[in-house]
């Protein structure tokens, strides 16, 4: 089966350059114009929409959603009491998105990580700890097309989806990992800005404290287990002034149309 506008949605950038130089040569070129155009300054290119979920496709099958492995945020932000213990940041970050996912998207079976896990531990030294598959890896795009899972994550992902799904599973979700990336001005600029006789000493924050807004980037791919091929991929953004508010409104992305 066919995921609907998947084609769309993937495409590989490929550089018909083969000498280094002439890469090199073109690049420096591209540069040195656009900031010759742009008044010396740099221009930085709009994310790219968050694509909405292909459930047309997978209506009605049992898709297995990875836990997720890779959790980071910005230094500026000061998250470090809110995503700075790991185990706990992730937890989170499954129980959002999979909540989020059965709430918004009822017409497809997820199978959320901890029936992964569960499967996995029923098949000792065949299934692979859904936690520790290097999911992480599919983070950032390849240039091959179609975009393939490399080996072992290929493997895993086909032997974890025939346990969990019964020998039927086909799809698995992977969030190859969070990102918290800093958008807002400072909090204590905002403060100072609301209350101009506070003195310094005043606006101090308590560690951990929110420091502006930020915006969660959370990566999405969708695995054809049986080809090895990536269907889908997008990057859901979201903006918050915590960590899982932020990523609440970036999973909402994946299915607009709803409150």
């Amino acid at each position: 089966m066919k995921i609907g506008g998947a084609d769309t949605i993937l495409r590989a950038v490929t550089n018909p350059l083969k000498n280094n130089y002439l890469v090199c040569g073109a690049q420096c070129a591209v540069v040195a114009a656009a900031l010759v155009g742009c008044g010396g300054k740099q221009h930085v290119e709009e994310p790219v929409p968050t694509a909405p979920l292909p459930t047309a496709g997978i209506a009605a099958q049992q898709v297995g959603v990875l836990p997720l492995t890779l959790v980071a945020a910005e230094d500026s932000l000061h998250w470090e009491a809110l995503v700075g213990e790991r185990r706990a940041a992730l937890a989170k970050g499954d129980s959002v998105l999979g909540a989020l996912l059965q709430a918004r998207a009822p017409e497809v079976t997820w199978l959320l990580p901890d029936a992964l896990r569960r499967a996995a531990r029923r098949a000792p030294g065949i299934a692979p700890d859904p936690d520790q598959m290097g999911s992480a890896i599919l983070l950032h795009p390849t240039k091959q097309q179609p975009e393939m899972v490399p080996d072992p994550l290929r493997n895993e992902l086909r032997t974890l989806a025939a346990l969990a799904g019964g020998g039927g599973g086909r799809y698995v979700l992977v969030p190859a990992g969070l990102i918290f990336r800093r958008t807002g001005g400072p909090a204590d600029a905002r403060t100072a800005s609301q209350h101009p006789t506070a003195r310094p000493s005043d606006r101090v924050r308590p560690p951990g404290s929110p420091v502006g807004t930020a915006t969660a980037e959370l990566t999405v791919v969708l695995v054809d287990v049986r080809t090895g091929r990536v269907g889908f991929r997008t990057v859901a953004r979201g903006e918050g002034d915590d960590p899982w508010t932020a990523l609440t409104r970036a999973v909402k992305g994946l299915t607009p149309g709803l409150p």
